[in-house]
């Protein structure tokens, strides 16, 4: 029997534990480690990565994926996956839309998701066998059944160069949506579906670390969270959608 209960108290307690770092330096003068097209790495990334990875590994024998330290040993069946401040532009703006992203993978599928929101003390959790919360109170997707009445939440991949091809298909799709928000946070835009205050979320080449915490919560919340495309870097194509467009 999978011990999905005690795992997701060892994933609120890191990710509190990591959110309480992050605002303890939020508006600091912050050590910029990389800063190189659209990517931006902070030592404070680094080191609210430790502060989480050193509570899960006291609690837990499962090998972790950290965003910024790779793999720490061989993969099993189960592993942590962790995203200790997914929305680091925004942070570093001071633009309240970040967070902590813990889950845990059996093979490749996310059966547990933790995503802290910081900057509004939101707790955000969901296991396989468990609805969805945010805090205390249960969550649940949007039933909007089309997309000219829906609210697309989606990103541009943080690469160098794009075609005129692949933006021109980002357009035509944008003119089927109602809305379209972009918003810096992949782990945040998934909480949004699954809490209805958006309708679906879709990102080719996003890292696993940034959508897997969020893939369980929506799966809780009653929609589709569909992670495919795997790449040998750990980028995937993910959409999350409520059950009336996934379909």
């Amino acid at each position: 029997m999978l011990e999905l209960d005690s795992w997701i108290e060892i994933a609120k307690s890191a990710a509190l534990a990591g959110g309480k770092h992050l605002l303890a330096n939020q508006g600091k003068d912050l050590e910029i480690l990389l800063n190189k097209g659209r990517d931006i790495k902070l030592q404070l990334d680094i080191d609210t990565e430790k502060i989480i990875t050193d509570l899960i590994s006291s609690q837990s024998k499962f090998s972790i994926l950290g965003e910024e330290t790779g793999l720490s040993d061989a993969a099993g069946e189960f592993y942590w996956v962790v995203d200790p401040l997914d929305g680091t532009s925004n942070f570093l703006r001071n633009i309240p839309i970040s967070c902590v992203s813990i889950a845990l993978m059996q093979n490749l599928e996310p059966i547990l998701g933790v995503i802290y929101d910081f900057n509004h003390d939101d707790l955000y959790f969901a296991h396989i066998d468990s609805k969805a919360y945010l805090n205390d109170e249960e969550i649940n997707v949007s039933n909007c059944s089309s997309e000219n009445q829906s609210t697309l939440v989606t990103g541009i991949p943080a690469k160098t160069n794009y075609t005129d091809v692949e933006f021109q298909n980002m357009i035509e799709d944008f003119q089927h949506w109602k809305k379209v928000r972009m918003i810096g946070s992949a782990a945040m835009a998934a909480v949004y579906v699954a809490s209805g205050k958006a309708d679906t979320y879709k990102e080719n080449g996003i890292f696993l670390w940034d959508i897997a915490a969020g893939a369980a919560i929506v799966n809780a919340a009653g929609g589709k969270a569909c992670i495919s495309n795997i790449r040998d870097d750990y980028r995937v194509d993910a959409k999350f959608t409520n059950l009336a467009l996934g379909q």
